[in-house]
């Protein structure tokens, strides 16, 4: 039983909300189970029995307190989302679903991009989302030839999943002057076939010719899924987005790649009050020296926009086999995927952030990669000794029993995506061989005391935290399959610990969200099944039925 303890002098008429008559899940250090919580304004004011709520109220407010009877429904924490793109999630939205479910072979691809292309204006580009070449009936990625089948007089383009790249058409690489002999720019790839000619497939630099000459440049500091829309599609792309993680619980996310592009549509929203989720900035690693030069080297912002710390790549990803492997990929050994950085700038990169006392995410997913994040964080920890630094690895796919150990002695943290297993777990496998096995190895952080926490990366998946609870708890694929042995599971707890409490850890808020403790912020969900209790195969299926933010209804 905890009640409220700061300014309890000044008795105030703030909003007065008691929750009872149901599961309350507060994910607090004991895993309890509250009878009731009351919430005052923003924060929540007591947790326990219904009784020492209703007392608390009396004391601490003059409001009339209103009753909400949950009808044996589930109350958890407010969902943390610490790597995710709401910008690039909401401009996908309005492309054209190109994923498995809309698209189950190329064919099919290609007739929605041409239904599209018929209702769009002449000259506007078409551009599609969301397929992976593994879940195409064809086992392949689509061809400039075949895309050129939708038009050969303006742009088609169609994303891979993973964000790192995908196919356009022959119109989009002529108009760019891309022809077969045009070298690769630095952390890019135009791909060719045996005979040397372009295929139309292109990965993360490479898509720098998307963005149309006013459109953001990222070259080797990260892919470039950032093409030019004007201020009024950003601030409808964002709302977009923010519906849809509301609907689906998660209240805070970290958005795991923020330029000036992302952080001007925010400030937008906020001025105009339109922000609703909690949005923790990581700043591209590119944007470092203006950082410091700036002095930003504490956090700054507000409870709803801040700034978190510094967002960094070390390799590629292995949906479009772009992660670094050094001896190949299992079914093509010319493909090595590629690091972003020479290790030596890379460390650079990591003791200056590090020195100035900031956070790092660097996305990783090999383990060449990881072992160039780990050796960094290493360096940068004894140059300048911080017992709290919490450096992230993002993705953090395929880390050896090794590197976990480190991980653990040198308290960095990965976030993962189950999604990306439940989605692509046997694509993984198919590239890489049995190693592939153990793609997110959660149960391996869990026994070797690494906190677990779970993000989507939408839009590579859908921000659906159930989904991600539900594929740790069984790793099961998208078709039923298991992948890897029981020990690479978790069970509910620790699945829902993580993409609360754990997510607010990793981005450095756990003092006021992730958990409904007294004084914290009232973010929370409430569900129409309890997900502890629910079979492990269902919890996906539980309905999202109202979250609340800041003490009020946003979905």
């Amino acid at each position: 039983m905890t009640t409220l303890t700061s300014h309890e002098t000044s008795v105030v008429a703030a909003a007065a909300t008691l929750f009872f008559g149901g599961t309350i899940r507060t994910v607090d250090a004991a895993n309890s189970v509250a009878e009731a919580i009351l919430v005052i304004g923003n924060r929540i004011a007591a947790v326990g029995s219904q009784a020492h709520c209703r007392a608390e109220a009396a004391r601490l407010s003059t409001a009339r307190v209103t009753d909400v009877d949950l009808q044996g429904r589930t109350m958890v924490p407010g969902f943390t989302d610490p790597h995710a793109h709401p910008l690039m999630y909401g401009q996908l939205l309005s492309w054209v679903d190109c994923g498995p479910e809309a698209a189950p072979d190329i064919p099919t691809m290609l007739s929605r991009l041409a239904a599209a292309a018929a209702q769009l204006p002449e000259g506007t580009p078409v551009r599609g989302y969301g397929y992976e070449h593994r879940n195409l009936a064809e086992q392949r990625h689509p061809s400039r030839q075949e895309l050129d089948t939708v038009s050969t007089s303006r742009e088609v383009y169609v994303m891979n999943a993973s964000g790192h790249g995908g196919v356009v058409n022959s119109f989009t690489l002529e108009a760019n002057g891309i022809t077969d002999t045009t070298p690769n720019p630095a952390g890019g790839t135009f791909f060719r076939d045996a005979e040397g000619s372009l295929t139309g497939e292109l990965s993360d630099a490479a898509c720098d010719i998307l963005t149309g000459a006013d459109g953001v440049k990222l070259g080797h500091h990260g892919p470039n899924f950032h093409l030019g829309d004007s201020k009024e599609q950003h601030r409808a792309q964002l709302l977009h987005a923010q519906r849809n993680f509301l609907a689906n619980g998660v209240t805070t996310i970290g958005d795991a790649q923020v330029t000036r592009r992302e952080f001007s549509a925010y400030l937008d929203l906020v001025e105009r009050g339109e922000l609703v989720t909690r949005i923790n900035a990581y700043f591209l690693s590119s944007l470092l020296d203006e950082v410091l030069e700036l002095g930003l080297v504490d956090k700054f912002g507000d409870s709803l926009l801040s700034f978190a710390g510094i967002k960094l790549y070390a390799d590629g990803t292995l949906g479009g086999w772009t992660a670094y492997f050094p001896e190949g990929y299992r079914d093509d050994p010319c493909r090595t995927g590629s690091l972003y950085h020479e290790p030596a700038e890379y460390r650079s990169l990591i003791l200056r952030a590090h020195s100035a006392g900031l956070q790092t995410a660097t996305h990783a997913q090999s383990p060449t990669a990881i072992q160039l994040v780990i050796d960094a964080v290493k360096e940068a920890v004894v140059a300048t000794p911080r017992a709290d630094h919490r450096h992230r690895i993002e993705h953090c796919g395929l880390p050896t029993p090794a590197q976990i150990t480190d991980m653990a002695e040198l308290g960095i943290l990965p976030v993962n995506q189950p999604q990306h297993y439940y989605n692509w777990g046997p694509g993984v496998l198919d590239a890489i061989g049995s190693p592939g096995e153990r793609f997110n190895p959660l149960g391996e952080f869990v026994a070797a005391s690494v906190p677990v926490t779970m993000s989507s990366d939408a839009p590579v998946a859908e921000p659906r935290p159930l989904e991600a609870i539900q594929t740790s708890v069984t790793r099961k694929t998208r078709s039923g399959v298991q992948l890897g042995g029981d020990d690479l599971r978790i069970d509910a707890v620790q699945a829902l610990r993580a993409h609360t409490i754990n997510g607010a850890r990793a981005m450095g808020r756990e003092q006021e969200l992730g958990s409904l403790e007294t004084e914290k912020l009232a973010d929370f969900v409430i569900l129409a099944q309890d997900p502890l209790e629910a079979p492990a195969g269902e919890i996906s299926s539980i309905e999202v039925l109202q979250t609340w933010v800041n003490g009020i209804r946003a979905y």
